[in-house]
């Protein structure tokens, strides 16, 4: 009797099938067990309308897997599982009843790519004539669905979800990973960036301008080619279009990031015989500000209108650095940069306007108010400048590569760039070698000893002037005031009286470290009231803690970004040495990761990592002196009213000078939380060492634990061997709450940055930049090696 009922059950469930999908009056179910081949035919399975397919389609010398709108005299990609890999000819498409899902394996049985095997086991698959592929498991539920994985398009129904981007393509016939990112931020911005840059607002080259004005929005696109920015309770934040379009079963609609970074609105209507005729309804940027899609032409080029399209042109002095490529940039062919190593005057070098020209500023100098000849001679006159702006009575010298460079007849700036006037001749070597060969042995003998009696004479000098140092500093750390350090710097002096009546006689600790304690006050703000503050009293007042009070203010009163503690002021006042923040309502990291009642949400975590890592590569590249914080850890990360992190605590810090990329220092910092090399014998000191502090406390966010539990089993205790040994077993899940609604793949791309930033190769570890350019899914995220290798020396 139950055999019997079998078929009839299975009856059931397609007809259900048919009848419940809402997306599109038809579906073509496809059943487990069916396979498709890259090089035979049919190597597609199509919708009910034929309007789209979803398979095989030519590429290059192989192919691509994805989804096609069906069209004469050419298809329309929409969608592509596998961007950056060509299929070889023989791979096989499957639909395996044991599996439950979709599978691509290669000639040779590899597996290339599937629809994932956490998502539930699917029994039926559908190309729908929405555009959407979709899986279902048996309670006919949607398990997978090409809709949630956009690539540079989205279709009528479909959503760019927060924290998910479109990636242009390389070229209309390369579907791989373009030069351009539209990106649904967390926040709720709707931003295009250059996928080569950190996603920084001074990036930004077009904006829906929708930052913040409610929860879960997402760009939406309607039938009548409506498309708009929406909450989650259905209300419309920003109208990209006005929608109104003709609506019928042979018109459709798309939106794609375009290969040139222009979002742009697609009509197609259908016509007889298969004929697709398509036509632009909507464009992000303007025809004539194609120009102001930033990455259009690569380092050292600007970019300019050429009648109908645009050209990538090299300013004076400079070649394409492939001529068959003008849009990968130029590079330098003169020797302006090298003059500063030879003696060489002005009279060798001129300098070429550019009218109407300029570039993102990134300069080393600038002088104001001045002339264009002034900026000029200025250049001129500078060995290390090649190119300067000019514009608005400034001169602004630009440090090369120069990037983003526009002509725009509407803009005053000129650039000025600085040329040989005449080829200077070669030196021979033959010549090198006469003039070698007539130098004496007896010559060369005197020399060497008088280099030998110079560095003795230089290294005892070079003593006797750092004992008077060392003596210097230790008197003047112990005078009563500091007023030359603190004169540099613009922040408000306290009274040891005054922040003894703020902090009531320093009454309430919250917090405290090796060093010092950190109290709660407030400030009168014109009697009306008070501001909270956190003074830091150090206690330590010997030389050590000297140096910890003049590296914090130096540091702190330096710096400004979102993510960094905000220094109010500071006491030097005889024996007292105190700093005064703004107060963090929230605490630490530490309290919110493991002493709450409630641990922060996932997405809450990865704001967090990513809020982290914003600061520190601010403080490695960005800020006027490079700086390694040195303590990176849970303990000095602040969290504000809005739950902002900000990075605290830069007493252990060490300063870079500009030239400088390493240094050598004691040992500092805190235990579990320093890179290999403090304990190293003579090893430098890096920016890489504040990498692999941050590797450590970012699985300390992503799995909300502390770094060493010995309460739990022996093969967990030390969160760092845990991770390494969930991630060679692929068992993620081990480490995920049961409480925690993760994003698995977004949890394992964390953990691979993770384990990348405590490799104990420090050549090995991530800049910060890379380690933002692969949580926002600019760069891919390599395979971590196993964090024990021992460390080369």
């Amino acid at each position: 009797m139950a055999k019997n009922l079998c078929p009839l059950f299975m009856i059931l469930f397609v007809l259900l099938l048919s009848e419940s999908e809402a997306q599109s009056s038809r579906t073509n179910n496809i059943t487990t067990g069916s396979t498709l081949y890259a090089n035979s035919t049919p190597n597609f399975w199509s919708s009910p309308s034929g309007h789209f397919a979803f398979g095989f389609y030519p590429s290059g010398d192989g192919f691509r897997i994805g989804i096609w709108l069906v069209g004469i005299p050419k298809n329309t990609v929409v969608w592509t599982a596998t961007r950056d890999a060509v299929i070889s000819a023989g791979a096989a498409l499957s639909f395996p009843t044991d599996e439950g899902r979709i599978v691509l394996h290669s000639f040779s049985g590899e597996i290339l790519w599937s629809t994932g095997k956490d998502l539930g086991k699917a029994v039926l698959a559908s190309m729908l004539d929405s555009g959407n592929f979709v899986l279902y498991n048996s309670s006919f539920t949607i398990v997978w669905a090409s809709f949630d994985c956009p690539t540079d398009t989205i279709l009528v129904g479909q959503k760019l979800a927060r924290s998910t981007a479109l990636y242009s393509s390389v070229s209309a016939s390369n579907q791989s990973v373009g030069n351009f990112k539209l990106w649904m931020q967390f926040d709720g911005n709707l931003d295009a960036f250059p996928v080569r840059s950190v996603m920084e607002t001074k990036y930004v080259y077009w904006t829906a301008d929708t930052c913040r004005p409610g929860e879960n929005l997402a760009l939406n696109l309607d039938q009548d080619g409506h498309l708009f920015v929406g909450n989650s309770n259905g209300s419309i934040v920003r109208n990209l279009t006005d929608g109104a379009l003709p609506v019928n079963s042979t018109t459709l609609y798309r939106a794609s990031l375009d290969v040139d970074g222009i979002f742009r609105l697609y009509q197609h209507q259908i016509g007889t015989k298969g004929s697709l005729n398509s036509k632009i309804m909507w464009a992000a940027v303007n025809e004539e500000d194609r120009c102001s899609v930033k990455g259009t032409c690569g380092l050292n080029s600007y970019c300019s209108l050429n009648g109908s399209g645009i050209a990538c042109l090299c300013p004076p002095g400079f070649v394409y650095a492939d001529p068959t490529r003008p849009q990968d940039g130029c590079k330098l062919i003169s020797d302006a940069e090298n003059a500063c190593l030879e003696n060489e005057s002005t009279k060798d070098f001129t300098v070429v306007t550019l009218e109407n020209t300029y570039w993102e500023r990134n300069d080393y100098d600038v002088i104001t108010p001045a002339s264009e000849e002034d900026c000029s001679d200025a250049c001129l006159e500078d060995c290390n400048c090649v190119v300067a702006q000019f514009g608005d009575q400034t001169c602004f010298k630009l440090m090369l590569p120069l990037r983003y460079g526009r002509n725009d007849t509407t803009n005053p700036n000129k650039a000025l760039i600085k040329v040989r006037t005449h080829c200077s001749p070669p030196v021979r070597e033959d010549r090198i070698i006469n003039n070698m060969s007539k130098i004496g042995k007896e010559f060369l003998i005197v020399g060497v000893v008088l280099i030998a009696f110079s560095l003795i004479v230089f290294m005892f000098t070079g003593y006797l002037v750092y004992a008077h140092q060392i003596s210097s500093y230790k008197i003047v750390s112990r005078q009563a005031s500091n007023s030359q350090d603190v004169g540099e710097i613009n922040l408000r002096s306290f009274s040891y009286r005054q922040l003894v009546t703020a902090t009531d006689n320093f009454k309430e600790e919250i917090g405290r470290g090796g060093s010092g304690r950190v109290y709660k006050g407030s400030l009168a703000v014109n009697n009306n009231g008070g501001k909270e503050i956190a003074v830091k009293k150090l206690i330590k007042m010997v030389e050590d803690g000297e140096n910890e009070f003049r590296n914090e203010m130096r540091i702190i009163g330096r710096t400004h970004h979102k993510n960094l503690v905000n220094l109010v002021g500071f006491c030097s006042e005889g024996a007292n040495r105190l700093l005064v923040y703004e107060f963090m309502k929230n605490g630490s990291l530490e309290n919110l990761l493991f002493k709450a009642n409630k641990r922060p949400s996932w997405n809450e975590r990865r704001r967090i990592a990513l809020e982290i890592a914003k600061g520190i590569h601010y403080l490695h590249e960005e800020c006027q002196t490079r700086i390694i914080h040195c303590d990176i850890k849970p303990h000095n990360i602040l969290m504000d009213e809005c739950w902002t992190a900000k990075i605290s605590d830069f007493g252990l810090s060490k300063l870079l000078k500009p030239d400088q990329t390493r240094t050598y220092t004691v040992a500092r910092g805190t235990r579990g939380y320093a890179a290999p090399e403090w304990h190293g014998n003579n090893l430098p000191i890096t920016v890489k060492a504040d990498v692999y502090s941050y590797g450590v406390m970012l699985l300390e966010i992503i799995c909300c634990r502390k770094k060493m539990d010995a309460c739990l089993r022996d093969e967990e205790i030390i969160l760092m061997d845990w991770v390494y040994q969930c991630y060679e077993a692929d068992e993620f899940e081990k480490l995920v709450h049961v409480e925690d609604d993760v994003e698995m793949k977004e949890f394992e791309t964390m953990v691979k940055i993770g384990l990348l930033c405590v490799e104990n190769e420090l050549t090995l570890r991530p800049t910060m930049k890379e380690v933002i350019s692969m949580m926002e899914g600019i760069l891919v995220t390599p395979p971590p090696r196993s964090p024990y290798s021992s460390v080369k020396r």
